[in-house]
């Protein structure tokens, strides 16, 4: 199980959010668990120096380009890249030093799948440099992939064949758990465990993350097949439950004993 830093960034600074607080037609209900005084290539640079390869920059709406540009170039080729990631700036992305892009919302219309669309983009940057972004929330005993900041409900569902399609497209999936995104009230044990059974390719769980138990949780319910990133927890930013050092090295442990 790797350890995946996050930068998250919302109006050019590096925050960390409720994720189902997110809302267009609402934004003051918006929830923040933390707003940086430092830049985001202050974090880029840390993870740089930790040889953290594999994280996620994720721009949270307008805005947010500039700061992204800025942990990009603080260490090319180190982070992946999403927020309004399509077809027709991909390769642009690609160019400021992301190692891949990250896309949700463009490869769904209407609630489904739109194959025009995922097999532009496929065209575009290759397999090996897309992540595609299944992150869900859950109805009664299933997990819809939500768009839009998570906001959006489609009608696909999290299951086996579903990923073991989309998987043909991409290097990588990244999975929110957005009902839990931002929390720290524990992970989505059920969905963890399916995700560990199901998916064919690398795949990076964020959600809930409060503590080592957790960390230690996701690692068992997966057989170690997760990868995993932690936010609003980690003392970096403003948590009280996790050191970003003590979750560095458990999951090393775990990487070293594989």
């Amino acid at each position: 199980m790797k350890f995946r830093p996050c930068i998250d960034l919302h109006n050019g600074t590096v925050k960390q959010i409720v994720g189902s607080s997110l809302s267009d037609s609402q934004p003051g209900e918006l929830k923040t668990n933390f707003t940086a005084e430092k830049p985001s290539s202050y974090y880029a640079e840390m993870y740089k120096r930790d040889n953290l390869t594999g994280g996620h920059i994720i721009k949270l709406g307008p805005g947010n380009d500039e700061a992204a540009r800025e942990a990009l170039a603080a260490w090319p080729g180190g982070m992946q890249i999403g927020g309004g990631i399509t077809a027709d700036n991909a390769a642009q992305w690609l160019d400021f030093g992301a190692s891949h892009v990250i896309v949700t919302s463009y490869v769904f219309s209407a609630g489904e799948i739109d194959r025009e669309r995922l097999q532009k983009l496929y065209a575009t940057v290759g397999r090996e440099r897309l992540v595609l972004d299944l992150s869900c929330r859950r109805r009664g005993d299933e997990y819809f992939i939500v768009t839009d900041r998570w906001q959006k409900f489609t009608d696909v569902i999290i299951s086996k064949e579903v990923l073991e399609d989309l998987a043909g497209y991409c290097d990588e999936f990244l999975i929110h758990a957005a009902d839990v995104e931002g929390k720290c009230s524990g992970i989505e044990k059920v969905l963890v465990e399916k995700l560990g059974e199901w998916c064919p390719i690398p795949v990076t769980y964020a959600g809930g993350v409060r503590d080592l138990t957790d960390l230690q949780a996701i690692r068992d319910l997966s057989s170690g097949r997760l990868d995993v990133t932690v936010g609003s927890a980690l003392d970096i930013f403003g948590g009280t439950t996790l050191s970003y050092s003590d979750a560095v090295q458990f999951c090393r442990k775990g990487e070293s004993a594989a």
